[in-house]
């Protein structure tokens, strides 16, 4: 798959499957193998299933998100995506702002990614 496809495809799938906690459908991006870094101290995630289960985690307590992810800047197979969401977490209103940096496979699966991220309280 060309990768401005799949970063695109990334971007998409992403934000509607924040937007309606569709963890699968989020999960479906990554190669088997894949390794995902949250931040940049946290311990990297490898692995769908451990993927999996940390956006799972991620989504605990979040309700009522909008989320929007900007057109994917994509060189070789590589893509950067900046996003934003805005919900309730356990009630309280939270913006998130970050970006994503993902490298695809030849099949245009993400075979490593990393995000960066800030939370605020209230919407910005």
């Amino acid at each position: 798959m060309d990768p401005r496809t799949a970063a695109r495809r990334f971007a998409d799938t992403w934000q509607h499957g924040w937007t309606h906690h569709d963890t699968t459908a989020i999960a479906a991006l990554y190669h088997p193998d894949a390794t995902h870094t949250s931040m940049p101290f946290r311990p990297p995630h490898h692995g769908r299933q451990a993927i999996t289960d940390y956006i799972t985690w991620s989504f605990d307590g979040e309700t009522q998100p909008h989320v929007t992810f900007t057109d994917p800047i994509v060189d070789g197979d590589q893509a950067a995506i900046e996003f934003r969401v805005h919900a309730l977490d356990n009630g309280r209103p939270v913006t998130l702002a970050g970006c994503v940096f993902a490298r695809f496979d030849p099949d245009g699966l993400a075979v490593h990614t990393r995000d960066y991220w800030h939370t605020t309280d209230g919407h910005q």
